[in-house]
């Protein structure tokens, strides 16, 4: 079986990195929901409009995600400093790979930061956490044309958008993390054919089971319909 898993939001939590950095820039009042890396570029979250330079405005927001971009850009191997989502789930990725034979890729499109090369920061995290030998893709394109690249079976992720692409480009089946209280997305997301589960942890169980009743179609099913496989 091969696996592919996001990196941040899923085992790495670059949200509290964001967070940690701009609060302690700009202050607790000041502070808004962290970008993913994966959306750096992108528009920021829409805010009330105002004049340039007002505490909530369009500007104002972009200004604090530019400086803080900015600062983690400057960080030497910031991808080595954050913390983990949970506790021991790189571990137990590896664990369960050696047990079902799995083949393992981590995926990601963090930007470039100073110090080595983001797939060499990477690979340190991972190692640090738990897997030893990791195989991580930085990519700039599709998240599906990874998958498909690779011949993915499953692709675990927490970005709904990802889990299209993998849908329209791949036959692997994607799985949405996504946050327990968040009903509104776990719906859209199985409307879609998405399988959806609240963490890595419930993830990985969810694998491991599909791992070991891969020969029997029933429980196969009873697992697809529990997290909203079509």
């Amino acid at each position: 079986m091969r696996v592919g898993f996001d990196m941040d939001g899923v085992l790495a939590d670059f949200s509290l990195a964001f967070y940690t950095i701009e609060t302690h820039v700009f202050g607790p009042a000041a502070v808004r929901r962290a970008v993913r890396p994966e959306e750096e570029g992108d528009n920021p979250p829409s805010t009330p409009d105002g004049a340039s330079g007002e505490p909530g405005s369009l500007i104002e927001s972009r200004r604090r995600r530019d400086a803080v971009w900015k600062l983690i850009r400057s960080t030497p191997d910031f991808w080595t400093l954050l913390k983990p989502t949970q506790q021991g789930a790189v571990r137990r990725i590896r664990d369960l790979s050696l047990q079902h034979r799995w083949e393992v890729f981590f995926i990601t499109q963090r930007p470039k930061t100073e110090g080595e090369t983001v797939q060499r920061q990477t690979q340190r995290w991972l190692i640090a956490q738990g897997f030893d030998m990791p195989s991580v893709l930085v990519i700039n394109g599709s998240r599906g044309a990874a998958a498909g690249a690779l011949g993915l079976d499953y692709h675990v992720d927490d970005s709904a958008l990802n889990c299209l692409d993998v849908i329209a480009d791949a036959r692997a089946k994607p799985m949405l993390i996504v946050p327990a209280d968040d009903a509104v997305t776990a719906r859209k997301a199985r409307a879609l054919g998405i399988g959806v589960v609240h963490s890595i942890g419930e993830c990985l169980d969810i694998l491991d089971q599909i791992s070991a009743g891969r020969q029997q179609p029933v429980v196969l099913q009873k697992l697809a319909a529990m997290v909203g496989w079509k």
